[in-house]
C-alpha cells in the first residue's frame, strides 16, 4: 500500500487531478484492512484534497463506522470534519451509535439530521433511529418517528413495518405491534419473530403459539423463541416437546431449555442437557453458573465457573457476578480474592452490579474492611453500593458505621430504598442500640414513606430480644400487619433463652412448631430454658413431643478454606485425610478447656443417651472439628473462618469464646443467623443469636 500512495504525478494539474485522483481512490479505500491502513489512505484524501469531496469523505467515514476499523470517537471526530454531510453520513454513523448501544445519542444526531438541510429521513436511517427507541424503551420518541415516518410516506415500506413492530413489541405495547403487523403486507419472518417476541415477553404464550402456528415458515430463531417462551412461563414439559420437534437445533434452544430446567430445579436434566450440548457459547456457561448459584448449589456453580477457563472461553460481568455470589454463599475469602484479581486485571468496571457484589461477598466472608476499601476506591457510587456497604456493616454489629455511611449516603442526594434499613436495623440490634433503631425504624415510615416488611420487623424483634425487653417485641409481634415468620419467632425464644422467660419462651416454641413441627432449633431453645431452672420432666416431655413431631436433626455441617480446597467436616467425622491429626487436636482442645473451667451444657443434646455419652456428642461437633483443622494448619495471626449450615448451639458458642483466649487467636464463624467473631474470649454477637 505504501507504493500506492505516492505523491500525484505533476504532469496532472487542476481540476484533472482532482478528478484522477477521487477515481483513483475508492479502489484504494476497498483495499484497507486494518485501523492503520485507513489512517493512511484517510491522510493521503486529506492531504491531496480530495477529503472535501462529499462523496470521498462520507466513504471515508462509513469505513470508520465499522467497528473493526476505528473507536466510535473516532469516527465521530471524522463526521465533524464534513461541511455537509448526506445521507450516507448521516445514516452510518446513526447505525454505529444504535449498533454500540449508544441510543440515546443516536436519537439525538438523528433530530440533529432532521434540522439540517442536506440529509432527510430514509428507509435506512428510520428502522435505525426506530431500533435506538426500542433499546431506550423510548415508546414516546418511537411514536414520534412513527409519525414521521407516515408524514413522509414512508411508513408503508416493509424495513419501517418491520422495525415498528420489533419496537412496539420491545416496549410492551402490544396492541400497536398487532396493529402494525396487520398492515404489513409481505411479512417476513423478522415481524413474524417481532410480534412473537413481544407476546412472549410479555408471558401472553398462548396468542404467540396461535401466532407461532399460523406462520408459512419458521427458522431456528422462532423456535427458540416458543421453547424460550414455554421454559419462562415454568412449562418446561412443553418446551422440551417443541425442542424435540424442532428440525435443527441452535444454541439458543439448548440455552432456553437449560434456563427452564434451572427454574424449575432440576439440575439433573439441565445438566445431561449441558454436557450434551454439540456447541455451547458464554450465555451456555452463564446458565449454569446462575442456575447453580440461585438454587443454592454454590460449589456446583464455582466447579462450572471453573471448568469454563479450562475450555477457552472469557467470563464477562455476569459470569462474575454469579460466581461471586456463589463465593459468598459459602464464604470462601480466598476464591473471592482470585476472583477480584481476575476483575482488576481485566479492567471490569465496578461502578455497576460488579461493584455491589464484590462488597457484598467480601461482608460476607468477613473481611469488612475490604469491602469498604472497594467501596472507597469506586468513585461514581450508585444506590446499591452504598446500601451494600451499609449492609455490610449491619451483619458485622457495626451499628456506628451504618449509620454514619447512612447520613453520607442522605448529603449526597441519594433516597435510600428498604434495604438499607435492613442494614441500619442489623447493626443496631447487634450492638444493642434501642433508641437509634427505633428511630430508623419510624424514619423509615415517615420520612421515606416505607413501609415495613417482614424483614424489618424481625430486625426490630431481634433488638429488642438482645436487650431483654420481651414484652415489647411480644407487643411489637402482636402489632405486625403481617404474619410473623419463623425468624421472628425463632428470635423471640432466644431472648427467652438468654433471659430465661418461660411463659413467652413456650409462647414462641409453640409458634415455630405450628409452622414446621419439624424445626428442632426450637426445641432445642425450650429445653435449655427448661434445663436453665431445673424444669426436667418438661424437658423430658418435649423430647416425646419432638420424637411424636418427627422432628429430625439437620446434620450440623462446617466449611473450611485453605490453599484452595474447601474442606467440610461433620458431626464426628473421620472422612478427612488428616483425621488422626485432628483428633488429636481434639484432645488437646479437650484438655486445655477443661482447665479453663469448661463444663459441657448436655442441655443441648435432645437424646435418650447417657450424660458421658452426650458430652460426647458435643464435643465432636462439626466447628470443634474444623477448628481443630484450622489450628494445625493455619497460622496463628491469621483469623480462622468457618461457615455452618446451622445455627451454633450454646455448648460451642462457650467453647468457642474459650478457644479464642487459649489459643490466643481470632475465630469468625458465620451461622444461619449471624456472624460471630471470637476474641479474647468474647463474642461480637454478646451472646445473642
Amino acid at each position: 500500500m505504501a507504493a500506492i500512495l505516492c505523491p500525484p504525478s505533476s504532469a496532472f494539474t487542476g481540476d484533472s487531478t482532482v478528478s484522477l485522483q477521487t477515481h483513483l481512490f475508492f479502489p484504494l479505500l476497498r483495499l484497507c484492512q486494518t485501523p492503520t491502513e485507513l489512517k493512511q489512505v484517510h491522510a493521503y484524501a486529506v492531504k491531496t484534497g480530495i477529503f472535501h469531496a462529499l462523496p470521498v469523505s462520507s466513504r471515508i467515514l462509513t469505513v470508520y463506522c465499522n467497528p473493526d476499523m476505528g473507536s466510535l470517537e473516532y469516527a465521530r471526530s471524522v463526521f465533524d470534519q464534513i461541511p455537509q454531510p448526506n445521507s450516507f453520513a448521516w445514516n452510518s454513523l446513526i447505525k454505529r451509535l444504535v449498533d454500540d448501544h449508544q441510543s440515546h445519542s443516536a436519537v439525538l444526531l438523528f433530530k440533529q439530521m432532521l434540522t439540517a438541510s442536506s440529509a432527510h429521513p430514509d428507509n435506512f436511517n428510520l428502522p435505525c433511529v426506530i431500533k435506538g427507541c426500542a433499546k431506550l424503551g423510548a415508546l414516546f420518541e418511537g411514536k414520534q418517528v412513527h409519525s414521521l415516518a407516515l408524514k413522509t410516506g414512508l411508513g408503508g415500506h416493509s424495513f419501517v413495518q418491520s422495525s415498528l413492530v420489533s419496537f412496539y413489541s420491545k416496549c410492551d405495547d402490544l396492541e400497536m405491534a398487532k396493529e402494525v403487523f396487520d398492515r404489513v403486507c409481505d411479512k417476513d419472518l423478522v415481524t413474524w419473530n417481532s410480534l412473537i417476541d413481544g407476546y412472549v415477553r410479555c408471558d401472553k404464550i398462548e396468542v404467540a403459539r396461535m401466532l407461532f402456528d399460523e406462520m408459512p415458515e419458521r427458522d431456528s430463531f422462532t423456535w427458540a423463541l416458543m421453547i424460550n417462551g414455554y421454559s419462562k412461563c415454568g412449562e418446561i414439559e412443553t418446551a422440551s416437546e417443541m425442542f424435540d420437534r424442532m428440525p435443527v437445533k441452535n444454541v439458543v434452544a439448548w440455552n432456553a431449555m437449560i434456563h427452564g430446567y434451572m427454574k424449575k430445579g432440576d439440575i439433573g436434566s439441565a445438566r445431561r442437557l449441558f454436557d450434551s450440548m454439540p456447541e455451547r457459547n458464554l450465555v451456555s456457561w452463564n446458565s449454569m453458573i446462575t442456575g447453580f448459584e440461585k438454587l443454592g448449589a454454590f460449589k456446583e456453580a464455582l466447579e462450572v465457573y471453573e471448568r469454563l477457563f479450562g475450555e477457552g472461553e472469557v467470563p464477562n460481568a455476569v459470569s462474575l457476578v454469579s460466581a461471586l455470589s456463589a463465593v459468598s454463599g459459602l464464604a470462601l475469602l480466598e476464591r473471592g480474592r482470585e476472583i477480584y484479581m481476575y476483575i482488576k486485571k481485566n479492567g471490569f468496571s465496578l461502578e455497576g452490579v460488579l461493584g455491589i457484589c464484590l462488597i457484598e461477598m467480601f461482608s460476607k466472608c468477613g473481611e469488612i474492611e475490604s469491602a469498604f476499601s472497594i467501596f472507597r476506591d469506586i468513585r461514581r457510587r450508585k444506590l446499591g453500593h452504598w446500601t451494600a456497604m451499609i449492609m455490610g456493616f449491619g451483619m458485622h454489629g457495626m451499628a456506628n458505621r451504618a449509620i454514619k455511611l447512612f447520613m453520607k449516603m442522605q448529603e449526597k442526594g441519594l433516597r435510600p430504598h428498604s434495604i438499607a434499613f435492613i442494614g441500619l436495623l442489623n447493626g443496631c440490634s447487634h450492638a444493642g442500640m434501642v433508641n437509634e433503631g427505633r428511630h430508623y425504624f419510624e424514619l423509615m415510615r415517615s420520612e421515606y414513606g416505607i413501609e415495613p416488611t417482614v424483614e424489618h420487623y424481625g430486625c426490630l424483634v431481634d433488638l429488642l430480644c438482645r436487650v431483654g425487653n420481651l414484652e415489647a417485641a411480644k407487643d411489637v409481634i402482636d402489632q405486625m400487619p403481617m404474619r410473623p415468620n419463623m425468624i421472628i419467632w425463632m428470635s423471640l425464644l432466644s431472648g427467652c433463652r438468654k433471659f430465661v422467660n418461660i411463659e413467652i419462651g413456650e409462647l414462641a416454641a409453640k409458634s415455630v412448631i405450628e409452622l414446621d413441627p419439624g424445626a428442632t432449633g426450637s426445641y432445642v431453645l425450650l429445653s435449655n430454658i427448661y434445663a436453665s431452672v431445673g424444669l426436667w420432666d418438661n424437658v423430658s416431655k418435649l423430647r416425646e413431643s419432638m420424637r411424636r413431631n418427627g422432628a429430625r436433626k439437620e446434620p450440623g455441617c462446617s466449611l473450611v478454606e485453605h490453599m484452595g480446597s474447601i474442606h467440610e467436616f461433620v458431626v464426628g467425622d473421620i472422612s478427612h485425610p488428616q483425621r488422626d491429626e485432628i483428633y488429636a487436636k481434639m484432645n488437646e482442645m479437650k484438655e486445655r478447656l477443661t482447665c479453663a473451667g469448661y463444663v459441657p451444657d448436655t442441655s443441648q443434646v435432645l437424646l435418650y443417651v447417657e450424660e458421658k455419652d452426650k458430652e460426647v456428642e458435643l464435643e465432636y461437633h462439626s466447628e470443634r472439628l474444623a477448628i481443630a483443622f484450622c489450628l494445625i494448619n493455619m497460622e496463628s495471626i491469621a483469623p480462622m473462618r468457618i461457615i455452618k449450615n446451622l445455627r451454633v448451639c450454646n455448648d460451642c458458642h462457650n467453647v468457642t469464646k474459650l478457644l479464642s483466649s487459649i489459643y490466643n487467636c481470632e475465630i469468625i464463624v458465620r451461622d444461619n443467623s449471624r456472624f460471630h467473631h471470637f476474641r479474647n474470649g468474647s463474642c461480637s454477637c454478646m451472646d445473642h443469636w
